[in-house]
């Protein structure tokens, strides 16, 4: 099985590699591991690099986009990111897989020896620049450490770079990554899951696209003076972001044309009934889905982190909690038919009044994420005690199929995605269109479309917006929001597109009960809850809010009165203790201590 296990579960190392000494015989002497004995073969890079492995995104309920605009749950992971309460200790300030990255790259360049390092090295730039990627998108400007520091290097006690400055750095190091992984086609096996060629440019594609957009629609409010307060703006160059968008274009059609990757679509086999994007995300042996297609069918996954039943488990008790991720009634209404237009301008659309009628004729990724092979209940209970039925619709994503007798609490074990082809295609669309403003149909076809096929609806298409009142842009972002639902992107896009605030200021809501103008299974003709709605336990009460058919009353889930979002809330505060140590680390604009 997958020598990645091993190494992940010891952990990333940090001042050296003592922790895997037992692992190795050929030590002189055995007794001792430290690097005068250590760095001297490839089998030496290449097992330190495999502890990096560990630093990649998993399973856990903070990387499933709660307290979003689109979740509607009673998790409180990142609830108070959603409402603007935001309070840091530092903890996110993480160098420690910097500065083991930055140990494989000195050792690589001092390194006498025949055997060719190369991968490790490329590896070793791919997580220095991922790294710095979760850190500039958490903190904005940080200080760039590129040596191996011990405790009198001036560096801990530099000022912040800007995220200009930072940007560069990423990129740059993708570069030396990618000019020095293998692509996918030459990984064995046994090493699926080490990062490719394809998913160094996978991930510069997404920077390019985050940091362009950013700089567009944010700007430099975020930066501050690099003075006062904030990194500065050192680096900035308006020109950049046309650049970035160009190379992303170029990056995504590189991959797209040359990765062998292709989108997990097994509609056709009458045994997945229709819901490949339901069994995609909880793929793991031939008895994970009824079709019996087991992980080496997933050509899908670009960037992953890889688990295992037997050697590395998911860890987190996904399947039974599920419903505790509860999509808001925006995310529902987001979806499109079947005809391939938004809610709000389909026919097929039938609204409200029965409990399954806003199903009908929908995008199965709607009816895959929320009720799995399952379909919408005709029987719905509103009570925001029980855990169930918080906003009256289920969440499906991610729940491992047929449990019973099979899998204990806590062992589900599909491989978490990071980057999957399917975010290739939408980071291309994307960038396409902010780049020259339009996009073709051609283009659609070969990236969108592809994913509207596995949703069973009609296609994106220039006729199809000019032709209903539509806007090309929102409607690409509407499908990189419906596809990528629950999977850690929400907070970026919002932050990245500038509508962080519009988004998350709203209350979440949940199912529409209607009043005595529109009926629904929640109200009688008078108005009056029925036994299904137990009005008195919804403590924020009812809102009209906009829907596809129009102003209607809507359970309220989490109160508009809970939330002040503002610009300040783009970037976290940096940890008191991290300013202690280092005062030249300049508060971000917006927090006072």
């Amino acid at each position: 099985m997958n020598k990645i296990f091993k190494y992940i579960l010891m952990g990333s190392l940090s001042l050296g590699i003592s922790s895997c000494q037992k692992d190795f015989i050929d030590l002189t002497p055995p007794s001792q591991f430290t690097d005068a004995v250590y760095f001297n073969k490839g089998k030496d890079f290449r097992e330190y690099a495999t502890s990096f492995y560990g630093q990649l995104q998993g399973w856990s309920f903070g990387n499933m986009d709660n307290g979003t605009d689109l979740s509607a749950n009673v998790n409180s992971n990142g609830a108070s990111v959603g409402s603007g309460n935001i309070s840091s200790t530092g903890s996110d300030w993480g160098y420690g897989g910097i500065r083991t990255c930055n140990i494989l790259l000195e050792k690589a360049a001092a390194y006498k020896g025949s055997d060719n390092i190369d991968q490790s090295v490329g590896e070793a730039y791919f997580f220095r620049a991922y790294n710095y990627f979760n850190l500039l998108k958490t903190y904005g400007g940080v200080p760039i450490v590129t040596t191996v520091m011990d405790v009198n290097s001036p560096e801990l006690y530099g000022a912040r770079n800007s995220r200009y400055e930072v940007t560069s750095l990423i990129l740059a190091d993708l570069d030396q990554a990618i000019a020095k992984l293998p692509i996918e086609q030459n990984i064995p096996a046994a090493d699926k899951g080490r990062i490719s060629k394809w998913a160094a440019m996978a991930l510069k594609a997404n920077i390019e696209l985050y940091e362009a957009t950013w700089e567009k629609y944010v700007g430099q409010g975020p930066d501050g003076d690099g003075v006062t307060f904030g990194a500065g703006t050192a680096g900035y160059d308006a020109s950049n972001a046309n650049k970035y968008l160009t190379d992303a274009i170029t990056l995504c059609e590189r991959i797209m044309n040359d990765g062998g990757y292709e989108i997990w679509n097994k509609n056709s086999d009458t045994k997945m009934a229709n819901r490949s994007s339901w069994y995609l995300f909880n793929l793991e042996d031939a008895a994970s889905n009824p079709g019996g297609y087991d992980k080496s069918t997933n050509k899908e996954f670009i960037l992953y982190s890889v688990y295992d039943y037997t050697l590395r488990q998911g860890g987190i008790n996904i399947t039974w909690t599920a419903n505790q991720l509860s999509p808001s009634r925006k995310f529902v209404d987001l979806a499109v038919c079947k005809d391939g237009l938004p809610p709000e301008k389909s026919p097929l659309f039938q609204g409200y009044h029965t409990n399954t009628a806003e199903f009908q004729d929908r995008d199965l990724r709607l009816l895959s994420y929320l009720y799995g092979n399952g379909n919408p209940p005709a029987s719905v209970t509103l009570n925001y005690q029980s855990v169930n039925a918080t906003s009256g619709y289920n969440n499906s994503k991610f729940a491992a199929w047929n449990v019973a007798g099979r899998r204990a609490d806590n062992t589900e074990s599909a491989n978490w995605p990071i980057i999957r082809l399917a975010e290739v295609y939408l980071t291309y669309a994307e960038a396409l269109y902010e780049l020259n403003g339009s996009i073709t149909d051609a283009q659609l076809n070969a990236s969108i479309n592809k994913l509207r096929v596995r949703g069973g609806v009609a296609p994106l298409t220039n006729a199809l917006v000019t032709g209903n009142g539509l806007d090309m842009k929102e409607e690409i972002r509407r499908e990189r929001t419906v596809e990528l639902y629950r999977e850690g992107k929400r907070f970026d896009d919002l932050k990245r597109w500038g509508i962080l605030e519009s988004a998350l200021n709203p209350s979440r809501t949940g199912r529409i009960v209607g009043d005595a103008t529109y009926a629904t299974p929640f109200k009688d003709a008078a108005g009056q809850p029925t036994a299904a709605y137990n009005k008195a336990s919804f403590v924020w009460g009812e809102e009209v809010v906009p829907t596809p058919k129009g102003p209607l009353t809507a359970v309220v889930i989490s109160s508009h009165l809970n939330n002040s979002v503002s610009q300040t809330h783009y970037l976290f505060p940096i940890g008191l203790k991290q300013r202690q140590l280092n005062p030249k680390l300049l508060q971000n604009p917006g927090y006072t201590n």
